[in-house]
């Protein structure tokens, strides 16, 4: 189904019945991805999801917008659906748009579940600067050296080749937009957070390291943190069995 917030059109889907849980995914993802979170629910609740715009079958932004943008966007979908109050599950990205949420407007959000949730900075050592350092001479370089290639170009081709795998999948807008979003730093807001907040975490997650999870499960007044030994990001899918009983236990 499609629907148009912020005048773009936003596919989404409704499952069940009885009280609501927003799912959302990941950067790079889609509704798709957490089919099985919205498949263990479905039976008990009503199960909203949505390709985030820029995502699945959803509009692009027309301009680069960042979480807290993003995250008006759930709040608009909420409002059209006439929900007052969910509880809702986000991983990765959709954890960081949950988090916004639940601090921005405690009086919408009953639980939170966060999985492998963004939000953090990462911790940068010597090694990532040194990474950057030699990323923007390269830059330098190579922008300067094909002076017969328009700007544009030149800049599409060069992050083309040497860019991140999130970067290089994305289109133009979805660039700038994922530039916003992975300078932001969420701790300061975690403290706002009331809602009861399940926090599960891949032990070997490299995308969202789990000291973020720690940090998390500190700043949150009412959250309690599982590790799930061995699992990665999608630690939700690496030990499927242990996430529904988690889960269920939780809600």
């Amino acid at each position: 189904m499609i629907i148009n917030l912020k005048g773009l059109d936003i596919n989404y889907i409704i499952e069940g019945e009885g009280s609501p849980i927003i799912v959302l995914h990941g950067w790079g993802c889609n509704i798709e991805t957490v089919r099985l979170i919205i498949n263990i629910l479905n039976n008990r609740y009503q199960i909203y999801a949505l390709d985030l715009p820029g995502f699945g079958s959803s509009q692009e932004p027309k301009d680069a917008i960042d979480s807290f943008e993003y995250t008006e966007i759930v709040k608009e979908f909420m409002n059209k659906m006439n929900i007052h109050k969910a509880t809702f599950i986000g991983h990765s990205f959709g954890g960081k748009l949950s988090i916004i949420m639940a601090s921005k407007y405690p009086e919408r959000v009953d639980k939170i579940v966060l999985i492998d949730s963004a939000g953090l900075i990462p911790k940068r050592g010597a090694k990532y600067y040194l990474k950057v350092y030699s990323f923007k001479a390269l830059r330098y370089i190579y922008t300067n050296l094909f002076f017969w290639i328009k700007d544009e170009e030149r800049i599409e081709k060069f992050y083309k080749k040497f860019g991140s795998d999130d970067y290089q999948e994305s289109s133009v807008i979805m660039r700038r937009v994922l530039v916003k979003v992975v300078n932001e730093d969420l701790k300061p807001i975690l403290k706002n957070i009331k809602a009861s907040t399940l926090i599960i975490w891949g032990e070997n997650d490299d995308a969202t390291p789990l000291f973020m999870a720690k940090t998390m499960e500190k700043e949150i007044e009412d959250s309690g943190l599982v590790v799930f030994k061995g699992a990665g990001h999608y630690s939700f899918l690496d030990d499927y069995n242990k996430f529904v009983a988690v889960i269920n236990a939780f809600l």
